[in-house]
């Protein structure tokens, strides 16, 4: 039987509480020097992309603000609605690549994994606490519920508690959503700043070393680009 998103939120949970018990968890905080970004993507992209640097800069500004529930709306809602989905061999001339969320919008396209990332870049820089987020990569049935087809896919998973039901943030459903009412998810593992993996299911397809490669690496690229999440 598939592992659900609630089953894997309980799992998340368990293994959070053993690793805070054991000092292994720490609060991640973001640094963000947006006036450096918007020189950056003056630069190298010119007006327009500065522009949405700003533009995101000012979201950010007011959703700091707002409740949780309308901080994660606004964020979720500022990417799906100004960035188009498209796979990486048409943005990046590459089979799989992470951007930035500079990246991103400079291109004005990107994947789920490059939306996902804005999101839980945004979320950090407002001060959400890291534990509460987490990237899922999942597996989304497309084309309806007696649908056999699936694809590889990422999440932001959000957990108001350790034994809350997470909240899931996607660019395939506008709507952010419990976790039981995305049934067309089946997640394999998820991941944060600080680098934790944790397994969701038994036996995964995943590549962990080349993933947390390329999390390291765009770790590094948004740093370079004024935008760092530390401990």
């Amino acid at each position: 039987m598939p592992l659900t998103l609630v089953a894997l939120s309980r799992t998340v949970c368990y293994l959070l509480a053993i690793l805070a018990l054991a000092g292994g968890l720490s609060r991640v905080l973001a640094e963000a020097d947006f006036e450096h970004m918007e020189r950056i993507a003056l630069a190298r992209h010119g007006d327009a992309v500065a522009e949405q640097v700003r533009d995101w800069r000012a979201m950010l500004g007011e959703a700091a603000a707002l409740e949780t529930a309308d901080q994660l709306a606004r964020v979720n809602g500022f990417f799906n609605r100004r960035v188009r989905f498209e796979d990486d061999i048409v943005v990046w001339r590459q089979a799989d690549y992470w951007a930035t969320p500079l990246e991103m919008l400079a291109r004005g396209a990107g994947d789920c994994e490059d939306f996902a990332i804005a999101k839980y870049a945004s979320l950090i820089a407002l001060g959400m606490p890291a534990e509460r987020l987490r990237l899922i990569y999942v597996r989304a049935r497309i084309g309806g519920p007696q649908s056999t087809v699936s694809q590889a896919h990422m999440v932001v998973g959000y957990f108001e508690s350790a034994d809350a039901e997470p909240l899931i943030l996607d660019n395939l459903v506008g709507e952010i959503r419990p976790a039981s009412r995305r049934p067309d998810l089946f997640p394999i593992f998820s991941f944060t700043s600080e680098g934790l993996w944790v397994q969701g299911a038994s036996t995964s397809s995943a590549d962990p070393t080349a993933r947390l490669s390329r999390w390291r690496s765009v770790l590094e690229r948004m740093a370079s680009e004024g935008l760092e999440l530390r401990k």
